[in-house]
């Protein structure tokens, strides 16, 4: 690959997520309301630990992409209408390929928002798809750094590390997005045949 990204990047980034993973996917369990009382949903944080804790349990898979669709309207929500503004700005931009302008639109977006996971993750696709590795790796271990479950990062480090041929990364990758999101059949396709590469390989 022409633009390989180091495996001292990629070590880091893969390292950071495991680290950031392990509390909040814990956390991600609300306590056992009492009986008959309703979840305190009044919070976007409270609201997505409690998707997050359904997708956990879910194992049909269009009731649980039902669960992640939520989820990612949850993301998406910043709170700001400027940043939502800029976000609709930028993906139009991608749409109609004009990476530049949609760049510096997630530019501005993280820039004024730095806490709001989106507009990291968006610049990371955006990155990805005009072969900037690197910086696409970089923004995801933004984006894992503020919500460490958030498997659209996590999917997407994954098939960069598999690109660059970091087979055992790429299988740990696509561990941690099955424990937040463990009925999604693309990745424990995914999961597998790495798996099986990885044993052909050890033979």
């Amino acid at each position: 690959m022409a633009k390989r990204v180091s495996s001292f990047l990629i070590a880091g980034v893969l390292l950071a997520a495991s680290i950031t993973a392990g509390p909040s996917l814990q956390a991600a369990e609300p306590a056992a309301p009492q009986e008959n009382a309703a979840p305190d949903l009044s919070t976007p944080r409270q609201r997505l630990d409690t998707l997050f804790s359904e997708l956990k349990r879910e194992s049909d898979a269009d009731k649980a992409r039902d669960i992640s669709d939520r989820i990612r309207i949850e993301w998406q929500e910043s709170g700001s209408a400027t940043i939502n503004l800029l976000m609709l700005w930028a993906t139009k931009a991608m749409e109609t390929n004009r990476q530049a302008a949609a760049l510096d639109m997630f530019d501005q977006v993280v820039a004024l928002s730095p806490d709001y996971v989106e507009g990291w993750n968006q610049r990371a696709t955006l990155h990805f798809q005009m072969g900037n590795f690197r910086k696409s790796m970089s923004d995801i271990n933004r984006v894992l750094a503020i919500e460490p479950r958030h498997f659209g990062a996590l999917a997407g480090m994954a098939t960069i590390l598999t690109s660059a041929g970091e087979d055992e990364l790429a299988l740990r990758a696509w561990e941690q997005f099955l424990a937040v999101y463990p009925a999604e059949r693309k990745a424990q396709e995914q999961l597998g045949e790495l798996q099986e590469k990885l044993a052909g390989n050890r033979t």
